[in-house]
Order: C-alpha cells, then structure tokens, then sequence
C-alpha cells in the first residue's frame, strides 16, 4: 500500500477475534461513505486464531479501499498494538477501530465534517449498545454508563485525568496529534491517553451527540468502570494504587503540559496516595 498524507487510515487492532463479529466490524468499514480511506489491521499474536483466517475475513470483506495485516510477534496487549499502528500508519485522521464493533455507514464522513468545520483534534460521539446478539439495549452509552458525560471544548485537560469520554471506537483524531501521543502511557488505554494528550496540548475536543457506532458489549469486553473488581483488596490494586501509578507517570512524563495542569496532576496524586494509604490502614493490603 502506497503512503500519503491525505485521507483517513483506520487502525484496526484485533485478538483472538471471533470471525463472526470480525466480518460484521469489516463490512461496516467497507461500507463506508468516504472513499478515501485505508486501513491497517495488527493482530496481538492470538494464540487459537490463525492469522490466514483473519486475512481471509479481511479479503472477503474489505474490496474498495488499500489494506495491510500484520502480526505482533508476542502479545502485548491492545493499547500497545493500537501504538504501533499509529506509528507505522499514514493519513490526515486516524480512526481507531476494535474487532466487535459495528459502524454506522455515515460515522467517518460526519466525524470528519465535524474536525474540518470546527478545527477541532479530535472528534468522537456517542453509540448504540447491542449485545452478543446484535440486540440492540440502549441508545445511548449514557443510559448504560450513568455517569458518562460527553464534553466539547477546550480546557478539559483536568477532567480526562480521571475519566474518559471519548471511546476510541468512536474517535476520529488527526494524525499528527495521534502521532505526538506516542509513546502512550502503560498505565491507561490508548483512546483515553490520546483524547488526554490533546486537550493537553490546547487543541479543542468535539463530541458528536448522535450515535455513530453499534458498540457491542458482552462478557469479553476488556473495559468497564468496576472490571476486575471483586473486593477491596482489588479495588485498592486495580483502581487506586492504579491511578497513583497513572499520575506519577504523567506528571514526568505527559507531553505540553502546562503549568496548571501540572499543578493539577500533583494535587491528584497526593489525594490519591491518601486514599490508598487509609485503605491499607482499613486492611486492603
């Protein structure tokens, strides 16, 4: 596949895919209304799932625009996968993608419309939840998540230290900023750390309020806001002692960070150091 500067590159990152749901992911992607787009797929060494039969699926599906499939040569888990994607992918925007997901027809041409009237960095929107089934639960990733909030604007630097709400199923970025997370943070997921990284930098974040995805969730899903948590003791490692290990890497590490927000970033950290110390002292480790 030849490179360029214009268009839209879709990243593409997959494991141990089901091929059912791949081929549903892949045909919504060839059914796009843009027609300047390419896409790159990675696939985190899965260990069961041949990468001659992701192939397959990719070439029965994806007729109208350029493709490349790669293979990790360990697992290194998808935030990983998805950074080097956008190292190795060209393009004006990047379009992250997971391998269960389903999107609308219009979801790249709207997100792109959106970047290019507003000057925005980034755009995302909201989606549709359907099930294992393709059922559709909720219209709204807010009647399933009651406190996502979607935000637009700049100056939300502050608030995405703690919480995202821009799913990267849903992000449209523009390449160079994409580009400039790298390398992203190992202690928080790609989509969460790039929409950071931008709002850091001073540039604006839109959220579109109409959904552009069907955003499957089922018992795999890798995410969730209580995933993995099942007693104090993993509530302390897996959400506290997690955030303490998040902020003291940004705070050396986050890149155009202002003085304010680094401000903000040590405020966070010594609150969160409390916390977990009142926790120990309760008897969670």
């Amino acid at each position: 596949m030849q490179g360029g500067e214009r268009g839209i590159s879709i990243l593409l990152a997959v494991y141990e895919p089901r091929l059912d749901w791949l081929r549903e992911q892949l045909s919504s992607l060839e059914a796009q209304s843009c027609r300047d787009v390419r896409l790159y797929v990675r696939d985190d060494c899965s260990p069961t799932v041949p990468l001659e039969e992701i192939e397959g699926c990719v070439r029965e599906c994806i007729r109208s625009m350029p493709w490349e499939l790669r293979r990790n040569e360990e697992n290194v888990g998808s935030s990983r996968t998805f950074e080097r994607l956008t190292q190795e992918a060209c393009g004006e925007y990047f379009a992250y993608c997971d391998q269960d997901d389903i999107w609308l027809p219009e979801k790249l041409e709207e997100l792109r419309r959106e970047l290019e009237e507003s000057g925005a960095v980034l755009a995302c929107s909201d989606m549709y939840i359907i099930d294992g089934e393709g059922r559709q639960r909720a219209d709204s990733m807010t009647k399933v998540r009651r406190r996502h909030r979607f935000r637009s604007g700049k100056d939300l630097a502050e608030g995405l230290l703690i919480s995202n709400f821009a799913a990267g199923c849903t992000m449209l970025v523009r390449a160079g900023a994409a580009k400039a997370a790298v390398p992203f943070c190992p202690y928080m997921v790609h989509d969460h750390y790039i929409a950071l990284c931008c709002a850091a930098a001073g540039g604006e974040i839109r959220s579109v309020p109409r959904p552009l995805i069907r955003y499957r969730i089922h018992g795999g899903n890798q995410t969730g806001l209580l995933a993995g948590v099942d007693s104090r003791e993993s509530y302390l490692e897996l959400r506290v002692r997690a955030l303490c290990r998040r902020l003291e890497w940004l705070a050396q590490h986050l890149p155009a960070q202002s003085p304010q927000l680094h401000a903000a970033i040590l405020d966070r950290l010594l609150w969160a150091r409390a916390r977990a110390a009142n926790l120990e002292r309760r008897g969670g480790g």
